[in-house]
Order: C-alpha cells, then sequence, then structure tokens
C-alpha cells in the first residue's frame, strides 16, 4: 500500500527556516505529481505547493510565492518543502499528497489520493 512519512518539522522563530521531507513508497513515485497541503486550527486545510511529476514544472499559493521552494527527487522517491523568511501564519500542520492519477498537477485537494500523517510547523514571532 502507499505510505507517505513526513518529517522536518519544528519550532522555529519568524524568519527562520525549515526544510520539510516526505518519503513516499508503495507507487511508482515518478509516475504521480506531489503536492504541500496545510492546515491551521480552525481552518480548512489549504494548498501550499505542487511539483509535476518529472519535477519540471511547480505551482504555489499566493501566499508562498518566493519564499517556499518545492522539489522532488525520484530516486530517492522523496518530496520537500524548503520554506524561508517563515511567518507566524505559516503556523500549521503540513501533510504531503500523492496524486491520484498521473495525468497532471492539481491544486484542489480531491485529486490526491493520498495523505501523509502531518508535521507540525509552528513559527514564534
Amino acid at each position: 500500500q502507499v505510505q507517505l512519512v513526513e518529517s522536518g518539522g519544528g519550532l522555529v522563530q519568524a524568519g527562520g527556516s525549515l526544510r520539510l521531507s516526505c518519503a513516499a513508497s508503495g507507487r511508482t513515485f515518478s509516475s504521480y505529481a506531489m503536492a504541500w497541503f496545510r492546515q491551521a486550527p480552525g481552518k480548512e486545510r489549504e494548498f501550499v505547493a505542487a511539483v509535476s511529476k518529472s519535477g519540471g514544472n511547480t505551482y504555489y499559493t499566493d501566499s508562498v510565492k518566493g519564499r517556499f521552494t518545492i522539489s522532488r527527487d525520484n530516486a530517492k522517491n522523496t518530496v520537500y518543502l524548503q520554506m524561508n523568511s517563515l511567518k507566524p501564519e505559516d503556523t500549521a500542520v503540513y501533510y504531503c499528497a500523492e496524486a491520484a492519477d498521473g495525468l497532471g498537477t492539481y491544486f484542489l485537494s480531491r485529486h490526491y489520493a493520498y495523505w501523509g500523517q502531518g508535521t507540525q510547523v509552528t513559527v514564534s514571532s
């Protein structure tokens, strides 16, 4: 079965950096787009970033453009989220997700079939 295991979350001061990793297993990793979503307390889960199956195309929500970078290493079956210039409003549980099909790169959670357990990111002011 597909498993996604996130790591790299933690507590950081505003302006700091963190790098999240998500190790995937169970399917041919390079055949599917990957994404990061986040959910803050009392809010709905929201799209953060996505990367195409080749890694050649990346997409970001406006609030993280220029600060976050999504990438993938298909040889290691791992997707990353480098987060710089972190702000208190970035505080959330971050989830990686694997697309249900290999046809495209998606922004909506309904297109992602597999999810990690989440990793907490807390940014203090």
